[in-house]
């Protein structure tokens, strides 16, 4: 028993050894030792929650959630470090006193940091974007590539890589074109002069819809007498595609068609016309 009792003794004089001692703040071996037990603790409940939800996810969202948990460790690591000090009896206010000025840099230094990954884990969590999803951002169209916690990269129709902060998704407003589904309805507008048949140019602009490859049978394509122009009878072609990625070579497509299918049938497209009337004044 006697034994025993210097063996504890004995250990509790090591974990009090002494790390850093000042009028407010000490911390011991022991401390030091249970900061480190927090850490593995804290490690091995992340890496247990983590399997646990990996292997109720689909394969795609794995690597989401795994950005989600990479940001959650460290900051269950901080938390875990504060506890221990706090019950250690350390007076952390004199830490937040002495490091005010540093926080208050920071603050402004990673607001926009902190503001984008927790866009990210909403964009994540609340599944509102999606890899291969069809975007317009500043007027740019592009095609998500990958969400990572911070940023989403996505590719331009003109093969460039644009790297958006996720806070963008959350604080402006995004055409998402494939949020619904991946059919979209495009269109493809022409003028006509105003001795034109109408009802041939209507024909016409269905025939051109009808044989295009990419444009979708169901629903149907459809033409809209849109206007009485200033200078031409003004129609549109409305149809519906399952790539809106690439829509511009396929409205080029068909404008290529109509123009030729107009010229074929005497139909013309007008340009501006005005009237110039001159006054002589003696």
């Amino acid at each position: 028993m006697h034994t025993i009792q210097k063996i504890f003794t004995a250990v509790k004089d090591f974990l009090g050894t002494s790390l850093y001692d000042s009028a407010s703040v000490h911390i011991n071996l022991g401390t030091l030792l249970l900061i480190l037990t927090a850490i593995i603790v804290v490690s091995f409940l992340l890496k247990l929650v983590r399997r646990i939800v990996n292997s109720k996810l689909p394969e795609e969202d794995k690597n989401k959630f795994n950005s989600i948990f990479g940001f959650l460790k460290y900051l269950f690591y901080i938390l875990a470090i504060v506890t221990v000090l706090h019950t250690s009896g350390i007076d952390l206010t004199v830490f937040l006193t002495a490091s005010a000025a540093l926080f208050v840099g920071l603050g402004f230094a990673l607001q926009y940091l902190f503001q984008d990954i927790i866009s990210g884990i909403l964009i994540i969590l609340d599944q509102s974007l999606h890899v291969g999803d069809i975007i317009e951002v500043d007027d740019k169209v592009g095609k998500v590539l990958e969400i990572r916690l911070r940023t989403t990269r996505a590719i331009t129709r003109d093969d460039k890589v644009v790297v958006i902060p996720n806070h963008i998704f959350l604080t402006n407003s995004i055409f998402n074109y494939t949020q619904n589904h991946k059919t979209t309805r495009e269109k493809v507008s022409v003028g006509v002069s105003y001795n034109s048949d109408i009802l041939l140019v209507t024909q016409i602009l269905e025939t051109v819809a009808d044989q295009q490859k990419g444009v979708l049978k169901n629903p149907k394509p459809f033409v809209l007498f849109d206007n009485f122009g200033d200078s031409s009878l003004d129609f549109s072609l409305h149809f519906s595609i399952n790539d809106s990625f690439t829509d511009p070579k396929l409205k080029s497509e068909i404008r290529y068609k109509i123009a030729a299918a107009f010229k074929e049938n005497e139909i013309s497209i007008p340009f501006p016309q005005r009237d110039v009337h001159l006054y002589k004044h003696d």
